[in-house]
């Protein structure tokens, strides 16, 4: 799923210089129990590397540009923590995400299990076919202590009308191909629709930028295999 995309090396596609290219801004949010890798599949998105994290607190804010054939995508890039007790203010990070990517560890079952949780913690808040979800098994560096199969992510996706994809945030393997994909996924699902996605223009120093990013206009086509 997502992985016959046209690439170029650098995660990015030819395109024209021939007109200004259009900025979109997305919210992408990340999913998952505590632990999983989600702030490392972050850093690994935003600074192509690895770090060992500490608990993320509340939710860590991180933006990346992903440049396609005919238009740049600002990824607004949501890291949200896992920990039991931030779950009640989660929702208000991601409530009008355009992605979710809901995460768990693929040598730890109880993560597999949590990561269905949120996926119906995420069906009471996000608009039908306005936001593309991809379940994502990271951790594939730890394959010879695997507790879920590759079938059981698929399987799982496959019935939930999800993407999938097993990532390893510490070697990198399939981490720029699942930002690529996620970004693709989007601008045809939602950033073709009028209004689906607005536009992101540099703030001159010294002002102050706010803009609403909750609000989702327009459909998805439909998010599935």
């Amino acid at each position: 799923m997502g992985d016959n995309l046209p690439r170029v090396p650098g995660g990015a596609r030819l395109r024209s210089h021939s007109r200004p290219v259009q900025t979109l801004r997305v919210k992408m949010v990340l999913l998952g129990g505590s632990g999983v890798g989600k702030s490392s599949l972050a850093q690994r998105f935003v600074k192509e590397e690895f770090r060992n994290t500490s608990p993320t607190v509340g939710c860590a804010y991180l933006t990346r540009m992903v440049h396609l054939s005919d238009v740049s995508l600002r990824l607004e890039i949501w890291d949200t923590a896992g920990q039991e007790k931030y779950h009640s203010v989660t929702p208000l990070y991601y409530r009008g995400a355009h992605a979710a990517l809901l995460v768990y560890d693929i040598s730890k079952r109880e993560t597999f299990i949590r990561v269905q949780m949120w996926l119906k913690e995420l069906e009471k808040h996000y608009i039908p076919e306005s936001t593309v979800v991809w379940l994502v098994g990271n951790k594939g560096d730890l394959a010879q202590v695997r507790r879920v199969s590759v079938q059981e992510g698929q399987s799982l996706a496959s019935d939930k009308g999800l993407y999938f994809t097993e990532t390893s945030a510490l070697s990198g393997d399939q981490v720029s191909n699942l930002l690529l994909d996620v970004a693709h996924r989007v601008y045809e699902c939602i950033g073709a629709q009028q209004g689906g996605l607005s536009e992101w223009q540099e703030t001159p120093l010294g002002e102050v930028h706010r803009r609403d990013t909750s609000s989702l206009l327009g459909s998805c086509c439909k998010v599935g295999p």
